[in-house]
This record gives C-alpha cells, structure tokens and sequence, in this order.
C-alpha cells in the first residue's frame, strides 16, 4: 500500500507523471528550521552543469544598505552582436531553492536562444522577508542594465524568467520596475507563479487542486516566512503578493504556465484573467493532471515536454518581435 492507494487526487494525475510523484519522499519544509532558524541542508543539483556553457560568478551592488548580491552569468560572449537576455529567479517558496540547482537548465535556454542568462543568488526567508529578496531581483536587474555593454547584452530585449516563488518575485520586480520607470523589461515569463498568500485558506481552491508536492501547509509556511506574518489578512504589505495588487495595467507583456492540480492553478488564471483586463498581452497554459514542479520531476513526459517547448516558445517570440 502506499500513500497515494487512499488519494482520490492521484487518480486525476496524468498517467504518465504518477510515478515520479509516487517515487517522492513527502515533503516537510517545516521541519528544514529549528528555533526560527535554518538548518544545514545538502546542495542539491537535479543534473551536472554544461561544460560547453560557460559560467561565471560576479557581485550585483545590492540596494541602500542591502548586501550585494551574488549572480551566475551564463553563455557570456562580449565579442558576439548585442544578444538578448533572460533574468532568471529560482524557485524554492520564498524559504529555500539554489541558483546551482537550475544551472544546467539555464545553460540550455541560453544555448537554445543563443542569448545571456543571469541567474539571481536571492537571500530567503524568514532571514530576509519581504521586500529584501524583491530587492536583490532589482539590484541584479539595474546591475545587467548597468553592464550591458560588457556583457554584450541589448538591453531592451531583456526578458525576466521566474519559477514557482521565481515566478512571484518576476511579477513583484516587474511591478516595481514599472512603478520606478528607470530600468525597461521587455516580458516576463512565469513558470506557475506563486502571487497569492491567501490560496492556502479554506475555499480559495477545490479539495483535489495542491494536495501533492507544494500544498496548502507549505503554502502558509513560505508566506508566513516571506511577509513575516500569518498569511491571508489583510495586512499584507504592498507589492508582495501581486494577487492582491488593484492595478496591474502597464506590466510587461506576459506568459503564465500551470498545472491543473498546481495549487498555483485558480491564483494563475485569476491573474491572467485580470493582466488580459487591463490590456496586458497574456498567454496562459494550463495542462491537465500537471502537479507543481511536474516538468522537473518527470521531464521526459510529454506534457513536460509540451510545457518546456511552450515558455521556450514564448522567450524566443518576445526575443524576436522586440525592436533591434
């Protein structure tokens, strides 16, 4: 018997994803902190870097009194014609992720779209809540505008790329960037985003949508660390959750992708919808029987690779249409 025989959800999972989910141990973020502290935890890489795609470590000057902050510069070739770029944002809850477990996943994009990618060395919570991670996307975009020249880079063909709490933090820093008007993003591209503190509350979602992986109790406790407070009241600093933002008019172009289990799903699409209403173009995809993070658990399934295609499909449009 395993945990899933009893799991009503499970059989709503596509056929093709249900074994790497059942091969998952369960997941307790919780118990990675003791005292309100984080615990040693071992680096974790989900494939060895590319060695025909160069890496490169340097140091974003952090905003007024914030630490710098530290970023992996990928595919750099200052001698080639100014080349578009992708800003990456890991996932990880707003509590957790690494920069070196996506490495060879960014080493692909920017190898597929012949392009420059910065990856974000972001400080976490609950050592640094809200709006010091948001703070440390924005000092590493100012810092790839700043050098743009000597990374080879065409700064208006810069693209932000956010995963999960990535993606969050993407749709925080594109707001600020709006709202600041200094520092010009072409699009973002969010990989079920995390926008919403409140989707863990009874009746934000049905039963059967965020059981496996990241559910509800995960949810509460990465908010809870991130805003510094118990998640879904209605004092939730602006800015942090881009759900309960009233004006979204004027975010860059937008690709939002999901899974139909994801307890990201309802918050996705509510945010779509409302992008689409304010005049922001929007593309959203939603794959049926998909739980969070599917793509990377089982990449070799054909809604995983259906869903890679598609944000790589989206980069290379923005990349393409944008004015040379």
């Amino acid at each position: 018997m395993t945990q899933f025989d009893s799991d009503p959800a499970f059989a709503l999972v596509d056929p093709e994803l249900r074994a790497a989910l059942a091969a998952m141990p369960p997941l307790n973020f919780e118990a990675q902190f003791r005292d309100g502290k984080r615990l040693p935890q071992p680096e974790m890489r989900d494939a060895p870097p590319r060695p025909d795609v160069t890496v490169e470590e340097e140091l974003a000057p952090g905003l007024a009194g914030a630490p710098d902050v530290k970023v992996l510069v990928i595919n750099r070739d200052a001698k080639a014609p100014p080349r578009p770029a992708i800003l990456f944002m890991h996932g990880g809850g707003y509590i957790g992720g690494s920069v070196w477990r996506q490495l060879f996943r960014m080493q692909d994009a920017a190898k597929a779209h012949d392009c420059l990618v910065v990856s974000i060395d972001y400080r976490v919570a609950p050592e640094t809540p809200f709006p010091g991670p948001r703070d440390d996307c924005y000092a590493a975009l100012r810092w790839l505008h700043d050098n743009a020249e000597r990374l080879g880079v065409d700064p208006s063909r810069i693209v932000l790329l956010g995963e999960s709490a990535g993606g969050g933090l993407a749709a925080q820093l594109s707001l600020v960037a709006r709202d600041r008007g200094e520092l010009p993003i072409l699009a973002q591209v969010l990989v079920y985003p995390m926008l919403d503190d409140r989707s863990h509350l009874d009746g934000a979602a049905p039963p059967h949508i965020g059981t496996h992986v990241w559910t509800r109790a995960s949810n509460r406790f990465g908010w809870k660390c991130y805003l510094g407070m118990e998640p879904g009241g209605p004092e939730a600093p602006a800015g942090a959750a881009l759900a309960r933002e009233t004006d979204i008019a004027g975010l860059p172009p937008t690709w939002i992708g999901v899974g139909g289990l994801d307890l990201f799903v309802t918050e996705n699409i509510a945010f779509a919808e409302r992008l689409m209403a304010a005049g922001v173009p929007t593309e959203l995809l939603v794959v049926p029987g998909a739980y969070h993070g599917f793509n990377r658990s089982a990449p070799k399934a054909a809604v995983s690779r259906t869903f890679n295609a598609a944000w790589n499909d989206a980069l290379a449009r923005y990349f393409a249409a944008a004015p040379r």
